[in-house]
């Protein structure tokens, strides 16, 4: 099971009101497992950046001038993305941007229920409380100490330690197979199974060890645990 989990760093709130994407970051899990690829890429928005969103990334005009528009890597992302479920915090904010960048540069949208909203399970897991990337980092234990300011692909790789985390945590078989060779992970683990012993252990006890038992059970009289299952 092919899964990428995705964020975006924008200019703003509405695509709809001119905002765009200036940076994307996604990371590929394959049975759960992180594969090791990677996309990122810094989008130049082709309009100015206010200055509550350069507060939020720390993306500028300066660094994003020489960046290529949207339309020049669509279709790599979208090659990147390919079928696989996106697994993305507040899925409908990112897939409204994402689905406008992609009607603007000419390409189909991706469908909506491609996505599944790590915010949606994280506040059916756990009502009432607070359901941030932060905050469920505090609560699972995760580092984001590196998380300054926000990043996309730096996110998409915390999101991807909560992500396993809300759906219940690594398993240590899941190590049998971390990439999309032809055994599946779940195949793997099924067609292992441990084997019954040819011939069953020795006792690990001694005769003296036995022996003193047996002289302690006695001086706790007849009543003693050990005699009534004997």
């Amino acid at each position: 099971m092919r899964e990428i989990v995705l964020d975006t760093e924008t200019t703003g709130f509405e695509p709809g009101e001119g905002d765009r994407i200036v940076e994307i970051g996604a990371v590929e899990l394959f049975n759960h497992m992180p594969t090791g690829k990677v996309y990122h890429q810094y989008i130049n928005p082709e309009r100015a950046m206010p200055q509550g969103a350069f507060e939020v990334h720390g993306l500028g005009d300066e660094f994003l001038r020489d960046k290529p528009v949207f339309k020049k890597v669509g279709q790599a992302f979208l090659d990147f993305v390919g079928d696989a479920t996106l697994v993305i915090h507040n899925a409908a904010f990112d897939m409204k941007f994402l689905n406008a960048e992609l009607g603007w540069g000419g390409f189909a949208p991706l469908p909506n229920n491609q996505a599944l909203d790590t915010l949606a399970i994280a506040r059916k897991k756990f009502p009432g409380s607070p359901a941030s990337l932060d905050a469920l980092c505090r609560r699972f234990g995760i580092d984001n100490s590196a998380r300054e300011k926000h990043g996309a692909l730096l996110d998409s790789e915390i999101l991807a330690e909560v992500y396993l985390e809300l759906i219940g945590g690594r398993q240590p078989d899941l190590v049998l197979s971390a990439s999309s060779g032809s055994t599946s992970q779940g195949a793997a683990s099924e067609a292992w199974r441990p084997m019954p012993r040819p011939e069953p252990l020795g006792p690990r006890i001694t005769e003296e060890e036995r022996a003193a038992h047996q002289v302690f059970v006695d001086k706790l009289g007849d009543a003693a645990l050990w005699k009534s299952q004997t």
